[in-house]
């Protein structure tokens, strides 16, 4: 459960032997500041800080091109987590040659501090005392996938507003935006595991341009000769193609339309 959502006397209602009620919910952060001090004492690590600082140093060292720098600062952004809020990082601009003027980055010293007096301070409760801590943080985790499923189909996805009036049509939205959904999913963990860093979103964004279209020509004997073809791809898809392991199919073969009527009907179904 979310942390806004039991009272004290409901959990322990939960916790009655009799009652068989188990439970995993966070801690309010009015109660969290009870503990905080005993966890400013504690010797928390910066290993995926310090992880970060020496890849972004091997990357300006070897300067790689602009493109393959913006995937590996993805993936070390992936690697290091909440770490990587601490780095002020600026990255060359479009265009741009990747040097040691244009690609620089430092650490935000204050903001780590500020960080630090709070570090760790998130606390889950439960009564599966038998349960590995690890196992029970990544259930109460999936709070957060949830939340973010919600987000994307209402935004991103579109599933909101729905005008339909009829029963079936309103299922009929629902279900096709699961599927995109679902298809939306599959891409990010292909991104996961071939481009870290980079968001679903940011991908289509970047594929948008790409699109399908009809060429059409007329003939000398008044029929329409029609070429089925999608745009070229600038070298930034491309890269973004070939990094996902994707490959644009064959151009489709032209067609014959008998007449500028049967044409015009053509393209104004694809409008």
């Amino acid at each position: 459960m979310d942390r806004g959502i039991p009272t004290e006397e409901v959990l322990e209602e939960m916790r009655d032997p009799e009652r068989r009620v188990y439970y995993l919910v966070g801690t309010p952060r009015g109660k969290i500041q009870q503990y905080e001090k005993k966890w400013l004492e504690l010797p928390w690590r910066r290993r995926k800080l310090v992880g970060l600082l020496k890849t972004l140093r091997k990357l300006r060292h070897s300067c790689p091109a602009r493109d393959q720098l913006l995937l590996r600062v993805g993936a070390a952004k992936k690697e290091a987590g909440r770490a990587f809020g601490f780095v002020r990082l600026r990255l060359p601009e479009e265009g741009q040659a990747v040097t040691l003027q244009t690609f620089t980055f430092h650490l935000d010293r204050e903001k780590l501090r500020k960080a630090e007096l709070r570090d760790g301070h998130y606390l889950l409760r439960s009564n599966l005392v038998g349960e590995d801590p690890a196992v029970l943080w990544e259930r109460y985790i999936q709070l957060t996938q949830i939340e973010a499923v919600f987000k994307t189909l209402k935004s991103e996805l579109g599933l909101r507003p729905i005008y339909h009036q009829v029963e079936k049509r309103v299922e009929a939205h629902i279900f096709v935006a699961f599927l995109a959904y679902a298809l939306s999913v599959t891409l990010r963990q292909r991104l996961m595991a071939l481009a870290p860093g980079l968001a679903p979103r940011a991908v289509l964004e970047k594929l948008a341009p790409i699109q399908m279209l009809d060429v059409c020509f007329p003939t000398a004997d008044g029929r329409w000769l029609i070429m089925p073809r999608y745009t070229q791809p600038e070298p930034e898809q491309m890269l973004l193609l070939h990094q996902l392991h994707l490959h644009l199919p064959p151009q489709p073969p032209p067609r014959i339309k008998a007449s500028e009527q049967d044409s015009a009907a053509t393209l104004e179904l694809k409008m």
